[in-house]
């Protein structure tokens, strides 16, 4: 495993794999890994020959009122982690090399639309953060694919977008939501929940597979379902950002003809802001 932080460093290994036709797979992140991040080097393996781990906090993708300096930090932890895996380099660049001409100038990729609503409402700035740096580390890597996990369901959308509408040269994956056995989705921010709200936390992901399976069995009532799954969270202790019915496709407001749809939420439990989501076929 090759642990390069340097342009110089990561081109030289990239172009020798590509002079061996070897496929690359980028599995982009922030660091203090856990399992969910696990499956997702598993799953980009199933996909090239090669695979790059980033890791890199990205200052850009923080609201002023949000947690980036106390955002954990563990390197060393995560090099153990990553050895253990089937990771051929991992890619720890310093703000400099991710932005070179500093924060204040450095240009913005923007999507429009599908990020004014639900996070990108409750987090202002922070998708023009994750595309800006999501497509930098494409420059920088150039890989053949990208895996992203479903849990963060809007980010996972606005960044393919992104890809289609540049033409850029990266086949955007996304990879199943990894969970505990009581359902709760696999986050970094699990760990700021305490043991009361821990045991609470997969009530979040029970609502939104209960609104599922009524929309499985045919009602289309999603107003009716949205506010009964808000009155649920609520009433278990959750501070509800949204819970929303939306196409799949482009997180439009459904028809009652749409056959692909995903339920999504965001709420706080105590310090910690839970999302997760539920895709419907019918």
């Amino acid at each position: 495993m090759f642990v390069v932080n340097s342009k110089q460093e990561l081109g030289a290994h990239l172009a020798e794999w590509r002079h061996l036709d070897e496929h690359i797979a980028l599995v982009a992140t922030m660091g203090n890994l856990h399992s969910g991040h696990d499956a997702l080097i598993k799953f980009a393996r199933e996909h090239a020959e090669r695979v790059v781990v980033s890791i890199f906090v990205n200052p850009t993708q923080f609201g002023a009122s949000e947690d980036f300096d106390e955002y954990p930090r563990t390197l060393a932890r995560d090099m153990l982690r990553l050895k253990k895996s089937a990771v051929d380099m991992v890619f720890t660049p310093d703000v400099e090399t991710i932005y070179p001409f500093g924060l204040e100038d450095a240009t913005t990729v923007s999507v429009p639309r599908l990020t004014e609503n639900f996070c990108g409402a409750s987090r202002p700035g922070h998708f023009d953060g994750v595309t800006t740096v999501v497509a930098r580390l494409f420059a920088l890597v150039r890989p053949d694919c990208a895996i992203f996990g479903q849990k963060d369901y809007q980010q996972q959308l606005v960044i393919r977008h992104m890809a289609m509408d540049m033409n850029l040269p990266v086949t955007v994956i996304t990879a199943e939501t990894v969970r505990d056995d009581d359902g709760l989705a696999l986050s970094s921010r699990n760990q700021y929940l305490n043991e009361s709200q821990r045991a609470v936390a997969p009530v979040l992901f029970e609502s939104l597979s209960s609104v599922a399976s009524e929309l499985q069995n045919g009602r289309r009532d999603y107003d009716k379902l949205e506010e009964a799954a808000l009155s649920k969270l609520t009433a278990a202790g959750f501070a509800v950002e949204y819970f929303s019915i939306r196409r799949a496709q482009n997180l439009a407001v459904p028809d009652r003809d749409c056959d692909e749809l995903v339920v999504l939420a965001a709420a706080h439990l105590g310090a910690a802001r839970l999302i997760d989501n539920v895709v419907v076929t019918i």
